[in-house]
């Protein structure tokens, strides 16, 4: 996927996940039913604006015993695999357990190894530990908040994955914010921005007509038709 113009990634920043993937809609109707995660999130720190970035995927287990000679090589290689490359970009790595979450990859040890090592986030569906001591500034989106680590250890690193129905694979674009997440076509990054401004302008009739104090059935009726004329 080639590198998308930094002047587009500041868009994107400016909006929440909702509104990306509204506006992806309006691009392609396939995105009222993939592309995005499907299940509520822990979200490590809400304050945070949206992160957008490529993704750096892999894989990890935790409910198995593993020679620590491996865990430590497949540790070494994937933090490896973050190093070069595009940036920003975002760790997305899927548990494979029958338990995702079991033990917990992600807290206060591994957040500062990927912030000093340039990765803004994580999406999984995986669990997070250490809420308090996080990264500064190192968003988390998890399956659930877990206590041990147990076995944890990656096991694939740079290969398809998938987050509570959202699709990724190496270098995808990922939006995330304390909503979800969602992947935004290298294809469609050009077009988006006047997607996302006309999805606002069709939703602003509607809104401002909400808020007239003489909003009635017949205000909100010619609201919609009006909204459906906006191009």
């Amino acid at each position: 996927m080639k590198q998308i113009p930094e002047r587009l990634l500041n868009i994107f920043r400016r909006y929440d996940t909702p509104t990306i993937l509204n506006s992806l809609e309006l691009l392609d109707s396939t995105f009222r039913t993939s592309c995005f995660t499907t299940e509520q999130m822990i979200c490590a720190d809400t304050t945070l604006p949206p992160i957008v970035g490529y993704a750096r995927t892999a894989t990890l287990s935790s409910s198995s015993e593993v020679d620590p000679n491996i865990k430590r090589d497949r540790s070494l290689s994937y933090y490896e695999y973050l190093s070069p490359g595009t940036t920003p970009c975002i760790s997305v790595i899927q548990d494979v357990d029958e338990r995702p979450g079991f033990g917990a990859f992600w807290g206060e040890v591994n957040s500062n190894i990927h912030n000093a090592l340039g990765v803004i986030g994580v999406v999984t569906n995986g669990s997070v530990r250490d809420l308090d001591v996080l990264s500064a500034g190192f968003q988390v989106l998890a399956g659930k908040i877990g206590l041990a680590h147990a076995y944890v250890r990656i096991e694939e690193t740079g290969i398809p994955v998938n987050i509570f129905g959202m699709n990724v694979q190496h270098n995808d674009l990922i939006h995330a914010d304390r909503h979800g997440s969602v992947v935004i076509p290298a294809e469609l990054a050009a077009e988006l921005p006047t997607a996302i401004d006309l999805m606002i302008r069709k939703e602003k009739i509607i809104l401002d007509a909400s808020k007239r104090k003489d909003f009635n059935f017949e205000i909100l009726k010619e609201a919609i038709q009006d909204s459906t004329q906006i191009r």
